[in-house]
């Protein structure tokens, strides 16, 4: 599922992550300070003591070792200091714009409450430029403050220097909210795509199993269709002529070692039939196509309709209501029948968790009708907002979900059809009718029926 801007929750960084970000503060506080030492040398006027500047470099810097774990506090913190400074006789102005350009925009790159960082910015943002323009409104006042800036003329050398400050300030300013959001949207995309990735990674692998198992049954019902009835045939002709010759007129004559080939070829025939069948058997005994290879516990021979009441407790544990009813006589439902019911409805519950939302319900009905099994997975969530409804398997567009693709399949590897889509009043539905008698392959002759044949 793709995450939007309203529902995702940027993860916090690892350890690594804030012992980069210790290192910064660290480094950020020893740059500060020198810096505002060095300012006082440049600086015509009286500067803060030595341990009042060491203080104002410790509160701007080193709250940005936690930037990414508390980015609102952080940025408030550093805003509080950097205005203090300058109250405070420190006249430093490098590293302290550096130190609060990278408060805000840590809070937009890794603020959870989105409009909480938008508040804090705008708040912080607004302040500043509140503060800025107070200042130039005093000064215009009191002209002798900067005895040096011409008051004259229009537009003034004072005015001047205001518009170069205010326009400075709003690019400064924009540059970390914009620069903040892109970083928040740009990790959001970053990690839709490696899910994204992660989905294709496992569906090739799903269809890789998927086609050594549809290879491994080909296999076996070509060796159940022509080699295990030619030898069927063979021992049961070599029977037959056996007890033949033995009834014949003569059969004193005839050579015993004519009648034991005979039976010596009936009995292999017969030993050769067993063990294709077991061989068959093992054939046809390989794990669901379309579960995952880690996901033993939940192979074809143990997941079917009566595990449908765990699949919902499942969900209810993971945090959504489900209600589950069976409606109807129920009747024998074969293995392969009940397994895609299972795996169709576990992919629907799995899909309401994923896009319906978080007030989203669901509803699972399972309905035993003439012949047919019909299960139904409702929901009340938005999931299907965008989803076009189809009916058909053979309807598939290239943009359909591979969720929607597998449950697709499964339906028509039985003979059943399937409705996925939008209900009209909201929510999604999935329902698919899956036959419970499939029209079988057409049966190898039986024995009796060879010979008859054959005599």
């Amino acid at each position: 599922m793709s995450s939007t801007a309203d529902d995702w929750v940027r993860p916090r960084p690892g350890p690594a992550g804030y012992r980069r970000d210790t290192i910064v503060a660290a480094a950020l506080v020893l740059a500060a300070l020198g810096s505002a030492a060095l300012s006082v040398q440049a600086a015509d006027r009286t500067p803060a003591p030595w341990w009042g500047m060491l203080i104002w470099a410790v509160a701007i810097a080193a709250p940005l070792a936690v930037r990414r774990r508390w980015p609102e506090p952080v940025a408030l913190v550093v805003a509080a200091a950097f205005v203090i400074g300058q109250y405070a006789s420190v006249w430093e102005v490098l590293f302290s714009n550096i130190c609060l350009f990278l408060a805000l925009y840590s809070v937009g790159a890794w603020g959870r409450n989105r409009m909480l960082a938008k508040v804090v910015r705008v708040v912080i943002v607004i302040g500043m430029l509140l503060w800025l323009v107070g200042a130039l409104i005093f000064q215009a006042l009191h002209p002798e403050l900067a005895p040096d800036v011409s008051h004259e003329g229009f537009p003034s050398q004072f005015l001047a220097i205001g518009l170069i400050s205010i326009i400075t300030n709003l690019l400064y300013f924009g540059a970390a909210y914009v620069f903040g959001n892109s970083a928040w949207t740009a990790a959001r995309q970053r990690e839709a795509l490696e899910q994204r990735t992660h989905e294709l990674e496992r569906e090739r692998e799903v269809s890789s199993r998927q086609a050594v198992t549809l290879e491994r049954v080909r296999i076996a019902r070509e060796l159940h269709d022509v080699v295990a009835h030619h030898v069927s045939v063979m021992g049961v002709q070599a029977g037959a002529a056996r007890r033949v010759l033995a009834k014949k007129e003569g059969a004193a004559e005839t050579d015993p070692r004519v009648v034991e080939s005979l039976s010596v070829i009936e009995s292999n025939a017969r030993e050769a039939v067993d063990e294709l069948h077991r061989m068959l058997g093992a054939l046809r005994q390989g794990d669901d196509p379309l579960t995952p290879a880690d996901d033993a516990s939940r192979s074809a021979s143990t997941r079917g309709i009566a595990q449908l009441d765990e699949l919902v407790g499942e969900a209810r544990a993971s945090g959504l209501p489900v209600t589950y009813s069976a409606i109807g006589e129920p009747q024998a439902v074969p293995a392969v029948v009940g397994l895609n019911v299972y795996r169709i409805a576990q992919e629907a519950l799995t899909n309401v968790r994923k896009h319906g939302g978080p007030r989203a319900t669901a509803d699972v009905r399972l309905r035993y009708l003439d012949e047919v099994v019909e299960i139904e997975v409702s929901d009340s969530g938005v999931g299907g907002a965008s989803a076009a409804p189809v009916r058909s398997p053979e309807s598939a567009g290239p943009t359909m979900g591979l969720g929607h693709i597998g449950m697709r399949e499964r339906a028509a590897a039985v003979g059943g059809e399937i409705e996925i889509g939008p209900k009209p009043r909201g929510g999604f539905l999935v329902r698919a009718r899956l036959p419970l008698a499939p029209s079988p392959a057409a049966p190898s002759p039986p024995m009796s029926a060879v010979v008859g044949g054959a005599s």
